[in-house]
């Protein structure tokens, strides 16, 4: 499947380098893409979902800097103008989702509402 021309999400440039970084392991599986979507849990409503995964039918596939992601054609709707950042400070270090479609968000961030 060719990558389609503008996706609904962004990477800033902490999750590019994390996210190559983690591409550039020995035992990275090639064949595997850039997951991000959302499922239905977690105390807000919604949870995040970000992983490497092989793609399937109703994939919509992007390139965001050399990177190829993964979005479920039915998901697209929820992750509109969403940001996907790495923190690597004292208090937090992980990916963290800035999704301006949020009504909510749980207290740790990971969780959310529309």
């Amino acid at each position: 499947m060719e990558a389609v021309q503008t996706s609904p999400i962004s990477l800033s440039q902490g999750a590019i380098v994390e996210v190559k970084r983690l591409m550039s392991a020995a035992d990275f599986d090639a064949a595997q893409f850039l997951r991000i979507g959302v499922k239905g849990g977690g105390c807000a409503g919604m949870t995040y979902v970000l992983g490497f995964d092989a793609q399937e039918a109703d994939d919509e596939l992007f390139e965001l800097e050399g990177i190829p992601v993964l979005v479920k054609k039915a998901h697209g709707i929820y992750l509109i103008g969403m940001e996907v950042d790495f923190e690597d400070g004292l208090n937090a270090r992980g990916f963290v989702f800035k999704n301006p479609n949020a009504s909510s968000t749980c207290g740790c961030g990971t969780s959310f509402s529309v």
